[in-house]
């Protein structure tokens, strides 16, 4: 069983915000791999499916935390608990300032940079987790980073946004493998997206 767990904020007055593009990464892939209906579990809102891989079906759990950002921790420990997993079972898709918008990382383990819904997850199960880190871009200022992520794409922006849930969908047998490189490597060449620099205010949109 497989964990992937999105990070935002629940109700439909956070939905556009860049804060919840990793609600909107889990959903696409939940609606990709016809997972099974939405169900209040483990303090969030849970569809489970299967992702076929080459090495075989995989069983995964897309899970919306309702705790609201700060506190994803709480539902995603839940999660692990119920099914036994350990953090290696867990993906964590979120925002991340830090990549220019349309980029995508994976990494394991390491510190929060900030990230209050990951240190939340930190703090219930520990650092070593997989992280799938959505580029959103930085305001440019540390005074204007919460303005910023709590704040709607710009209708300019939509093109990239849908490109990366796509594609980040599209590429989930790869995760869903184990093989986080190459699930990187996938995504960004489904989705391609420049590598710039993430603070300056011309590249966000």
């Amino acid at each position: 069983m497989l964990i992937l767990a999105g990070q935002g904020n629940p109700g439909p007055a956070y939905a556009g915000n860049r804060h919840n593009i990793g609600f909107r990464a889990v959903d696409a892939i939940a609606a990709r791999w016809g997972f099974g209906p939405e169900r209040s579990r483990f303090q969030g809102l849970a569809r489970e499916g299967v992702i076929e891989t080459p090495e075989g079906p995989v069983r995964a759990l897309t899970l919306k935390p309702q705790t609201f950002y700060n506190e994803s921790g709480r539902a995603v420990a839940a999660a692990l608990k119920f099914f036994k997993l350990s953090p290696a079972d867990l993906v964590l898709f979120y925002d991340e300032i830090d990549l220019a918008g349309g980029r995508f990382r994976m990494k394991t383990g390491g510190g929060a940079a900030g990230n209050n819904g990951v240190r939340s997850v930190t703090a219930h199960i520990g650092p070593d987790f997989r992280r799938a880190r959505l580029g959103v871009g930085h305001p440019g200022h540390k005074d204007r980073v919460q303005g910023h992520v709590l704040s709607d794409f710009h209708k300019s922006e939509a093109a990239w946004v849908s490109a990366l849930v796509g594609a980040v969908a599209d590429a989930a047998p790869l995760l869903a493998a184990g093989e986080d490189e190459r699930y990187q490597a996938e995504v960004l060449r489904l989705a391609p997206a420049e590598k710039l620099d993430p603070r300056r205010p011309g590249d966000l949109a």
